[in-house]
C-alpha cells in the first residue's frame, strides 16, 4: 500500500473487546497499542515519515499480522462516472504506449469494488495492487497519468484509490440525508433516470459502500469526472457538488483539495444547451474554497462519443492543479483563461479574460466558437479578433448586441486558448 507522507495515519481493525492491540511501524521501530471497545473496534494514529519506502508494520493481539511492502508517499482518491472509470480494457487509446515498460512500483493501485448499501459500511473487500502489466489495463488512466506525474516530478511514491462507477449521477456519491433533507436536491434527484439495469440512482447508495469504509484512510485530495448524468439536473448540481465535496471533507475530518474534469462537448439528444449548462454548473463551483476545474474542450475528437478516448491529458492537467497548488512547484500553468466582464462598443462587445499569463491565441487563421445575438433572443456566428486577453466580436446581422455566448451549446468547439495552450473555458455573458 502507500500511505499519506509526513502526516497522521489512522490504523484500525477488530478484536476481541477488552484486548490491547500493539502496532510497530518499521520506518522508526516504535510500538504503540489500543485497547479495543466493546463492540470489538480499535483505532490507532501513528505519525508518517517523508516519502520512502518499502517498510512493515506489525500488529499484533492475539495472533500477528505482518503488512509488508509499504511505500510512504502521496496517495490521491478518484471518483466519478465512466470517464474516470475509463481504462486501457475500455478502449483508452494512450496506455498502449505505456505497457512498453509498465512495472512502476512506486505507483500503487486500490480498486474499489462496484457496490451499494443502504447505510454506510466500515468495510470492503479490496486490496493494493503494483502497477504493472495487468493492472495498468484495468486502473483508471486519468488516475494513472495523474499519479505518473505527480510521482516523476516529486520523486515520490504515489497511491491512487479508483472508486468511480459508470453512469451514475452525483446524488449517490453523497450522504442520502443531505439530499433528502434539501428539497431542491431532493426534487433536482427525482430527473436522475431510474430505469437504468446498470448502476445505481438512489441518491447515498454508492456513497454508502464505496466511500464510507475509505473515509479512515488519509488521503491527499481528492479528483472527480462526473456529471453526464446530471446535465437534466444542472440547475442544482452547483450545489449538489458543493454539498457533496463539503460532506466529504467532514467525514475525513480534512480540507483537502478537490479537483475536477469539466464534462466535454456531447451530442446529447434531449436539448441543444443541456450539456452548456452543466458546464456553466461545473465552472460555478469555482467559487469553492480549494476546488479546480481543467477544461478538455480541445481534447474531444468527436461530439457523437461521450468517452473522449485520450486521458493523458486529463491526467496531466489534474496534476498541474496539484502540483502548482498542493506541492507549491513553480512555472507550472494550470488554469485555463476564464471570462471576466463585457464592454458592449456601438455594435461590438469587447470581452476581457483573466488567467491569461501572456495572451490569448486562436488554433486557426479564424477564431470559431463565439455567437452573439440581438435583443430577440436570436443567436448569429459571430466574427472574433484577439487583442491580448481581449476578444472583440461581432457580426453584421446584429446591430445591437444583447448577448454573446461562446462554446455555449451541446456540440459548439471553440478554438480560443492561451498562447501556452489551455482552452478557454466556455460561458455566456448574460444580456449585456
Amino acid at each position: 500500500m502507500v500511505l499519506q507522507q509526513k502526516d497522521s495515519v489512522t490504523l484500525w481493525g477488530w478484536s476481541a473487546p477488552g484486548s490491547t492491540v500493539y502496532i510497530t511501524t518499521g520506518w522508526n521501530n516504535s510500538t504503540d497499542s489500543a485497547v479495543t471497545t466493546n463492540g470489538a473496534t480499535w483505532k490507532l494514529k501513528v505519525v508518517t515519515p517523508e516519502a520512502g519506502g518499502p517498510f512493515e508494520i506489525s500488529i499484533r493481539s492475539e495472533d500477528t499480522i505482518r503488512l509488508t511492502d509499504i511505500m510512504i508517499g502521496e496517495v490521491w482518491l478518484c471518483s466519478g462516472q465512466s470517464n474516470m472509470e475509463w481504462n486501457y480494457n475500455a478502449g483508452e487509446k494512450d496506455i498502449p504506449a505505456e505497457l512498453s515498460n509498465p512495472a512502476n512500483p512506486r505507483i500503487r493501485f486500490f480498486q474499489v469494488p462496484k457496490s451499494t448499501s443502504e447505510y454506510p459500511q466500515d468495510d470492503l473487500k479490496a486490496n493494493w495492487v503494483v502497477c504493472d502489466s495487468n493492472s495498468l489495463k484495468t486502473i483508471t488512466a486519468v488516475g494513472y497519468f495523474f499519479g505518473k506525474k505527480i510521482g516523476n516530478t516529486l520523486n515520490v511514491p504515489v497511491g491512487i484509490i479508483n472508486s468511480s462507477w459508470g453512469g451514475t449521477p452525483a446524488e449517490v456519491w453523497t450522504p442520502s440525508e443531505l439530499v433528502s433533507n434539501d428539497p431542491q436536491l431532493l426534487a433536482a434527484a427525482e430527473k436522475v433516470n431510474k430505469t437504468s439495469m446498470w448502476w445505481p440512482w438512489m441518491q447515498g447508495t454508492t456513497y454508502n459502500a464505496m466511500i464510507a469504509p475509505l473515509t479512515n484512510y488519509n488521503i491527499a485530495g481528492a479528483l472527480w469526472y462526473q456529471g453526464e448524468s446530471n446535465v437534466n439536473s444542472h440547475e442544482t448540481y452547483a450545489k449538489l457538488l458543493t454539498t457533496m465535496i463539503d460532506a466529504w471533507r467532514k467525514k475525513w475530518n480534512k480540507q483537502f483539495p478537490f479537483y475536477y474534469v469539466q464534462i466535454a462537448p456531447f451530442n446529447y439528444s434531449d436539448s441543444n444547451i443541456n450539456g452548456a449548462l452543466l458546464q456553466e454548473a461545473q465552472t460555478k463551483v469555482m467559487s469553492h474554497p480549494n476546488v479546480g476545474m481543467v477544461v478538455i474542450s480541445d481534447l474531444v475528437d468527436s461530439v457523437s462519443n461521450i468517452h473522449p478516448s485520450h486521458k493523458r491529458e486529463v491526467g496531466n492537467r489534474l496534476a498541474n492543479w496539484a502540483l502548482s497548488q498542493n506541492y507549491h512547484q513553480k512555472g507550472i500553468l494550470y488554469r485555463s483563461p476564464e471570462f471576466e466582464k463585457a464592454e458592449r462598443k456601438s455594435n461590438k462587445v469587447e470581452l476581457i479574460f483573466a488567467n491569461v499569463p501572456t495572451t490569448l491565441k486562436s488554433s486557426d487563421k479564424t477564431v470559431k466558437g463565439f455567437l452573439i445575438s440581438d435583443a430577440s433572443g436570436q443567436f448569429y456566428p459571430a466574427e472574433a479578433k484577439i487583442r491580448g486577453n481581449r476578444i472583440t466580436v461581432w457580426s453584421k446581422k446584429v446591430k445591437e448586441p444583447a448577448e454573446v455566448r461562446y462554446a455555449f451549446t451541446n456540440t459548439l468547439i471553440g478554438n480560443v486558448s492561451s498562447a501556452e495552450g489551455l482552452p478557454l473555458t466556455p460561458f455566456r455573458t448574460g444580456h449585456l
